[in-house]
């Protein structure tokens, strides 16, 4: 049951999803009163560790109308019963039955309401409970003054499963939407916390577990989710962390990476760099001529295998030993190659190997017909697309910073390919719509360069796949969630400002260290 119980920390769901769940947890039998005061009170558990009252004597609530406003009345009681001075904004005159009800109780214990929002000002904490998950339309009038209203002030505010104006499914601002410092998400994920337009409105998310059955869950959803979070112990799982006591470099795979031009050095040496750090067996570059010593040595280790180059310093042709695909088990192409190297791409699209896409490889596949062009492919195909590179590739699927979810299930299952769409919260889609979503990263990855070293991540990740009994797409999500929290740890110890990509990569051994270790 623990494991079943586990499995529902990584599935996200959207509104309706969300509402069948509970509906079917209110026709077995289970009182709404008995929800909310479960919920309630795992809030206000979490609400009086982070905010002790004497440090945050004074608390303002926001109630709507809804249930989210029912919960909110009752951590209010319940604050009120620690010993917290409580402040009630109840913007609504009408209440659904249930929270009005409360309404009263609260109301008896001589809390007092207030119908304009600078009741709050003075508290020293701010509770959302204004509007919760299932919200379509804008907030407008009076209660979007106050909301803005809200968003100048300075106090913490804790917001209860979602900020009040966010869509449950794409993260959009319905016309204004609180800034939470923190909210509270009730039961099970929803798709908003992985959408980056609502990252400015949710603050420090964290998952309440109120205790869904799984069955009621896996009746709605089904297994494994079509949404999934990725989670450590997921990686510690996909993560080839332990070798056989019987092995060798060719048994661990062998990369074949692509990249480099006069111009644009560092890129190629930067997903080497990140390749090294999966312990791939074999590690093959192909740089034009001149980039050769460099490389040799920055990565004495690598083959590096110098190719014809143009007068612009772009690599011409592939080298025999280049070209030879038989020799490889996996191709990343890409960083620095520039667009003029279309014919380079054009050559590893033929390959029938694994093949990783990045940066100017990805521009020259949108020149030559995104979906025309993988439709030939009879080998897997990885595509690694910032929001920029994703509407050049995928012009007809819609903005990847509207919806990143649906954008990118579309453009994998239009092109049959893996597709990770990069933004400050990447996510991993497969052609089967499939998406693996990753739940925390860190600005400080917000820097060139960083990019190269999660191709190199992937492409040294996929290498052996043939030798493990992993999935594609998990190795990839997987690669995704270790630069990620690389650039978590890197930045913690570096600060943001300090996490050049270079630096980064040597972040990566010690995220596998805590990993092993935890």
């Amino acid at each position: 049951m623990l494991k079943e119980r586990e499995k529902l920390e990584t599935v996200v769901v959207n509104a309706q999803q969300m509402s069948e769940i509970e509906t079917r947890l209110f026709e077995a039998g289970m009182p709404i009163p008995a929800l909310m005061e479960k919920v309630a009170g795992l809030i206000t558990a979490r609400i009086v560790q982070d905010y002790p009252c004497l440090q945050f004597p004074k608390a303002g609530v926001i109630v709507g109308p809804g249930n989210n406003g029912g919960d909110a009345l009752v951590v209010a009681r319940e604050l009120h019963l620690q010993g917290y001075n409580l402040v009630i904004y109840r913007p609504i005159k009408k209440l659904k039955d249930l929270p009005s009800q409360h309404a009263n109780y609260v109301s008896s214990l001589g809390i007092p309401f207030f119908t304009e929002i600078q009741a709050l000002k003075s508290c020293d904490l701010i509770i959302d409970g204004l509007f919760g998950f299932g919200l379509t339309r804008p907030i407008e009038g009076k209660i979007a003054i106050a909301v803005n209203q809200l968003n100048e002030w300075s106090q913490p505010v804790v917001s209860i499963d979602l900020p009040s104006g966010i869509h449950t499914d794409t993260g959009e601002v319905l016309g204004t939407a609180v800034k939470a410092t923190q909210t509270f998400c009730l039961g099970l994920w929803k798709q908003a916390f992985f959408q980056d337009q609502a990252l400015a409105y949710t603050g420090d998310a964290e998952r309440i577990d109120f205790g869904i059955p799984p069955m009621d869950v896996w009746a709605i959803i089904s297994q494994p989710p079509q949404l999934q979070c990725v989670t450590q112990k997921m990686v510690r799982e996909i993560l080839p962390l332990n070798r056989p006591k019987m092995t060798h470099k060719y048994k661990q795979g062998h990369l074949l990476l692509i990249g480099g031009s006069r111009r644009y050095t560092g890129g190629v040496i930067l997903t080497a760099l990140g390749a090294r750090a999966t312990g791939v067996g074999m590690l093959s570059i192909a740089v034009p001529e001149s980039l050769k010593p460099l490389l040799v040595s920055e990565l004495p280790e690598a083959l590096v295998i110098g190719c014809p180059e143009t007068d612009a310093g772009v690599i011409a042709e592939l080298p025999e030993l280049a070209c030879d695909w038989d020799l490889y088990d996996a191709i990343a192409i890409g960083p620095g190659i520039t667009t003029e190297a279309s014919n380079i791409v054009q050559a590893a699209l033929k390959a029938h190997k694994t093949l990783v896409l990045d940066a100017d490889a990805l521009n020259i596949l949108a020149e030559l017909g995104t979906t025309e062009t993988l439709a030939k492919r009879k080998s897997p195909t990885i595509l690694t697309p910032h929001p920029g590179e994703f509407k050049r590739l995928f012009p007809n699927v819609g903005s990847p910073t509207k919806n990143q979810i649906e954008a990118s299930q579309l453009a994998a299952e239009a092109c049959k390919s893996i597709v990770v769409l990069k933004g400050a919260r990447s996510l991993i889609a497969s052609p089967d719509r499939a998406v693996w979503l990753i739940s925390e990263s860190s600005p400080a990855l917000a820097r060139g360069g960083s990019g190269d070293i999660l191709t190199g991540l992937i492409g040294g990740l996929v290498a052996p796949i043939s030798q493990t009994s992993q999935a594609l797409e998990g190795l990839v999500a997987a690669a995704v969630w270790w630069h990620a929290q690389a650039g978590i740890l890197g930045a913690s110890e570096r600060t943001e400002m300090g996490l050049d990509a270079y630096t980064l990569s040597q972040y990566l051994i010690p995220v596998l260290h805590k990993l092993k270790g935890n």
